[in-house]
């Protein structure tokens, strides 16, 4: 009988190609390793499968509006979703979970994942962030500073491309930034009120991975704001745009698509891991394939489901499990909460395009000694946006006839949006775990999420509203409406924690360099590794992570200790 691994091995497995996953695949095949890529969903070819990328809104049978059948159908994924964009969501009748306490679980099962569709916003942390836990005995200390991270953001920003506007602020450190893109003058307007009224606070164009400038042969960006439909330009970040097409230039990539890992494989005998069994989608036919060294980049909630189905003699539990922490700390930025607002003024005064990005209010409670708050720690950030009212708002003003008519077609007063993205913080019972009765259509168990919100984020929340209303009435804004919705988990789409990285192997997953405790030729670099949530978005600190792991990978492998 022939090898069972001949033809099926790798130097390096990465699971994934989503943001994190894409990096993995370039970094490993540009460092000269035979990599296998695994896709569970679908080829998406860039450019060619962006097929509602050029449609107009009447070319759409429902003018980009769900249907009552979309809703019943995806109750989940619809609420990220609309005609434009449904081809890069799972479907929640598929792809069934089970939600013991709220959670929206937003998904997209492609080559790309959801780097098709993610908001793009890109803040490195701090050492605010990453000191935050160890100071304030939350949860546990993250194994590593600013400092470890800092050369690595540069390297994946400088890649990537990253348009934004130098602060100067040290809880928010600058980047590698392509010029910024412009405020229009009430946004402009109200970040001069800021800075004339408060000391601690600024309002800054958004940080966004739109190209400002052609950039590494993509863009720039053509101001549509129709990204999550597939740029055919190449002028936001994706893995299907920049890192994949990277990968696979070397001549050292292999993509596997429609093909779901069922588990990580653990060699008792060997005491390490040695590959990735993996279903075909279509066929159900399992097919194990090998590799020195495996990379989980499934995104947060699929990589504890894979690590906790990965049972063996010397792992009962889940590989990687012994602290017991896969699957557990469960986090995503809330959201729900701000106000809206007019202003009587420039009234000559319009714009042009459809910018990809709003601006972005730092964080500015609880980081310094001055503004340190008593009834919460950590903080949040504002995300805003001003334009014209237009016809969908004007639509509901009194008239009628051809005056009706004549109104519509001229630009409303001027408004402004903030919303706010509170950190969470991580919390044991916020979970993932697999039922032990009921399977999916591949027959693996079905997934459990619980999630609450507590006392520290009902608490931001209600500072938040304050602070949105206060700042827009300074800023000379009338008919300010605030807003506090208690959304499920999961909203902001920004969900991490469940293997967190930590200095003992006795509370925590994962070790400073993004190694499983349990077997150190297994690395985590999507958002299941973050010990705390931190109030900035999330994927360029996936990015860092995963160049910095696969370089540290590499040079593990050459020295043999792996």
């Amino acid at each position: 009988m022939g090898d069972p691994r001949k033809g099926n091995s790798y130097d390096a497995i990465v699971v994934g190609s989503g943001i994190s996953g894409g990096w993995a695949a370039k970094e490993l095949c540009e460092k000269g390793l035979k990599t296998l890529v695994i896709e569970r969903g679908r080829n998406v070819e860039h450019i060619k499968d962006y097929t509602t990328a050029f449609l107009h809104p009447w070319q759409f049978p429902h003018r980009l509006n769900n249907t009552m059948k979309n809703v019943e159908d995806d109750p989940v994924q619809s609420n990220a979703y609309n005609e434009g964009s449904r081809q890069f969501y799972v479907s929640d009748k598929e792809h069934p979970y089970i939600q013991d306490k709220p959670f929206n679980w937003i998904r997209g099962y492609q080559v790309g994942g959801r780097s098709l569709t993610w908001g793009r916003q890109c803040y490195r942390l701090s050492d605010l962030d990453f000191e935050a836990n160890a100071k304030e005995g939350i949860a546990v200390d993250w194994p590593i500073r600013y400092a470890d991270i800092a050369p690595w953001y540069d390297y994946v920003e400088k890649f990537v491309g990253i348009s934004g506007r130098p602060e100067g602020l040290p809880h928010l450190p600058d980047g590698q930034f392509l010029p910024p893109m412009e405020m229009n003058c009430i946004e402009d307007y109200f970040a001069g009120q800021l800075k004339h009224r408060y000391t601690d606070r600024i309002a800054t164009i958004g940080r966004v991975a739109n190209l400002s400038e052609g950039h590494n042969g993509r863009g720039p960006c053509q101001y549509r704001n129709l990204c999550d439909r597939g740029c055919p330009f190449s002028g936001y970040f994706s893995s299907n745009a920049a890192t994949l097409p990277a990968a696979a230039a070397t001549g050292n990539m292999t993509l596997l698509t429609d093909s779901i890992v069922q588990e990580v494989i653990y060699d008792d005998q060997q005491h390490k891991v040695t590959g990735v069994r993996v279903i075909d989608a279509h066929t159900h036919e399992v097919t194990d394939y090998y590799a020195r060294i495996i990379f989980l980049n499934a995104s947060t909630v699929a990589t504890a489901a894979i690590l906790l189905n990965s049972t063996s003699r010397t792992h009962p539990d889940g590989l990687g499990n012994t602290s017991g922490q896969v699957g557990h700390n469960l986090m995503d930025h809330f959201t729900g909460t701000g106000a809206t607002a007019q202003y009587e003024g420039f009234a000559d005064k319009y714009y042009t395009g459809r910018r990809p990005v709003g601006i972005y209010i730092p964080r500015f409670r609880n980081t310094s000694p001055a503004n340190k708050r008593k009834d919460f720690i950590r903080g949040y950030g504002f995300q805003g946006s001003g334009g014209r009212y237009e016809w969908p708002e004007l639509s509901s003003s009194p008239g009628w006839g051809a005056d009706y008519k004549r109104n519509l077609s001229q630009p409303g007063p001027w408004s402004l949006w903030l919303g706010a993205w509170g950190e969470t913080l991580p919390y044991y019972d916020n979970k993932v775990t697999l039922d032990k009765d009921q399977k999916d259509n591949w027959g693996l168990p079905i997934l459990r999420i619980s999630f609450d919100y507590h006392d520290n984020e009902i608490a931001m929340r209600k500072d938040i509203r304050a602070s949105a209303e206060e700042m827009l009435h300074k800023a000379g804004f009338r008919n300010i409406h605030s807003y506090s919705h208690a959304v499920p988990g999961g909203s902001a789409v920004h969900e991490m924690g469940t293997a967190r990285m930590g200095r003992d192997p006795k509370t925590s997953v994962l070790n400073g360099n993004n190694q499983l405790h349990e077997a150190k030729n297994v690395f985590v670099t999507d958002g299941s590794c973050m010990t705390s949530s931190a109030t900035q978005n999330p994927s360029l600190t996936y990015m860092a992570l995963t160049a910095r792991a696969c370089d540290f990978a590499v040079n593990e492998l050459k020295k043999g200790n792996l």
